[in-house]
């Protein structure tokens, strides 16, 4: 197949903003121009800097012509053909439109998967193509002005008429090169639009979706968005888009790895202590005094967790922490009533050899405990009771309280508890 050539452009942009603005007691700094021309020596319409300065991770940009002339270096053909490799990250959605749905067929996949393909409404996308073609890897000069190591990939998408992945938000930024044919993109730019997803599919799509601004993206066109802006593409015809996404590490990626390296360098000598320690409360009671100790112990990285979320943390950590053995439940929770029948007949609860418990108070009645790594809410007297004896007997008091039933069946339910075999009949 010939590689096609990117055509001439026309302006197809529509704005669903209201003409009407609500009276502000604040104004806010106008927007920058949201659309603009790109020429030979400006592809991106204006000075590198300028785009830094007034878009990068702030406002989104449709660069009319950014790569007018641009030649394809990949056809369809080609792109399914990869996909077809056992190395290559590639997935199609699918689109429904009566009932507005999208499934993911994740690949790879063989000849046959292609010829079995409706006629319009998928979508077939392949990750870092510009480490499999040389020639879109060049593609990446148009963003040159940025540092290699925030560069991620080249993503390439095949769409059919009506094909798209539905309205959704990227966390990192993204520059969407109109390859072949024409596909509109749909944009909100609300600061407070929704973000809560669908939970019917396995894509992370948009449960809610209003879009401010529509364009139509012509070949050579290029649409820059920075991270968590809703938007939406959906080809207009068959055509071909060419994602060049950014790499950006969550800050809990970062903190985990930078915890991984210090630990790597610090030795096995520096451990917990606490040479002040008092008697303690309650058997299994983690108090302030022990949060204290972590906190300090801790240094920095500590500074960044609040109360709460490090007596948590902590709970979780210090009681899986160098367990002799994996526990494990079915994985099945009983009901509330299994629960209560097994003790009315006579089952004492017992708890697992291998799991270690403690606990934080939570008022005068309320308790966190934790078991091998798990955490449940409960009863206070539950919490002591299950930390002070490794048996229960079923009529003792502190399992008659309802949300210590509860507790019970979810400990149960992932083996950290048990119940005892039923006792004997006497003849």
């Amino acid at each position: 197949m010939p590689k096609k050539t990117a055509q001439p452009r026309t302006n197809n942009s529509q704005s669903a903003q209201s003409s009407s603005a609500k009276p502000r007691a604040r104004a806010r700094p106008a927007a920058p121009a949201l659309e603009v021309n790109a020429s030979n020596d400006m592809p991106l319409g204006m000075p590198p800097s300028r785009f830094l300065t007034q878009y990068w991770q702030k406002h989104p940009l449709l660069i009319r012509g950014a790569l007018a002339g641009w030649q394809v270096p990949i056809t369809p053909e080609d792109l399914a053909g990869l996909a077809c490799e056992e190395t290559v990250l590639a997935r199609i959605v699918h689109r429904e439109r009566k009932r507005a749905l999208w499934t993911l067929q994740p690949g790879p996949y063989s000849e046959a998967t292609f010829t079995g393909l409706p006629e319009r409404d998928w979508t077939l996308l392949v990750q870092d193509v510009d480490k499999w073609d040389a020639e879109v890897a060049g593609l990446l000069d148009f963003v040159r002005f940025l540092p290699t190591w925030r560069i991620d990939d080249v993503m390439v998408s095949y769409a059919t008429d009506g094909g798209g992945v539905g309205p959704h938000i990227d966390q990192y930024d993204v520059f969407l090169v109109q390859g072949i044919g024409r596909r509109r993109w749909s944009i909100s730019t609300e600061r407070n639009a929704p973000r809560a997803l669908r939970p019917d599919t396995d894509l992370k799509l948009l449960a809610e979706f209003a879009p401010t601004h529509s364009f139509a993206l012509e070949p050579g066109d290029v649409l820059y968005l920075p991270p968590d802006v809703p938007h939406d593409g959906v080809a207009e015809g068959a055509c071909m888009t060419f994602s060049i996404g950014m790499r950006a590490p969550a800050e809990s990626e970062l903190l985990l790895d930078l915890a991984e390296h210090l630990a790597e360098h610090m030795p096995d000598t520096q451990r917990y202590s606490d040479p002040d320690l008092r008697p303690a409360r309650a058997r299994g009671l983690i108090d302030s005094a022990v949060l204290a100790r972590v906190r300090a112990q801790l240094g920095p990285f500590a500074q960044r967790i609040k109360a709460g979320e490090l007596a948590l943390w902590f709970g979780r950590m210090i009681t899986r922490y160098r367990s002799a053995a994996l526990i494990t439940g079915n994985g099945q929770a009983a009901s509330l009533e299994q629960v209560r029948v097994m003790l009315l007949s006579g089952r004492a609860l017992l708890r697992h050899p291998f799991a270690r418990f403690a606990w934080i108070e939570h008022g005068a009645e309320g308790a966190s405990l934790f078991a091998a790594g798990h955490m449940v809410h409960c009863p206070r007297a539950l919490a002591e009771a299950l930390c002070a004896n490794a048996r229960i007997e079923p009529d003792d008091a502190v399992l008659r309280d309802g949300s210590a039933l509860t507790a019970l069946r979810d400990l149960l339910a992932v083996g950290c508890v048990q119940f005892a075999r039923a006792p004997r009949k006497r003849a």
